[in-house]
């Protein structure tokens, strides 16, 4: 066996060169775009409106709260969901949920 080292053609090295470089810049740029994109994502004021205080019928105690557009939702630990009216805080409607037992 011979074990010579072979000749590097110049030419390769300069195209391996000019790839990594390339490639390093893609990535540094995609990084970059991602960042902004979460920055820009997540600044500002976006968050959503919770009512300033909710009246819960006796003895029911809230386990979840969801919302949606003129509405907003509370589960409670009575297997009951609660529907409020967004801009008037009454009641809409009281969901009873069937459990299996």
């Amino acid at each position: 066996m011979d074990d010579t080292p072979q000749p590097v053609n110049p030419a390769m090295l300069k195209f391996l060169t000019r790839l990594v470089t390339t490639l390093t810049a893609t990535m540094i740029v995609g990084l970059l775009v991602i960042i902004t994109l979460f920055v820009i994502r997540f600044w500002g004021n976006d968050a959503p409106s919770l009512p300033e205080a909710v009246t819960l019928p006796d003895g029911a105690r809230a386990t979840a709260f969801t919302q949606g557009t003129g509405w907003y939702a509370i589960v409670t630990t009575d297997d009951r969901i609660l529907i409020y009216d967004r801009t008037t805080g009454h009641l809409r409607q009281s969901v009873t949920i069937e459990t299996g037992n």
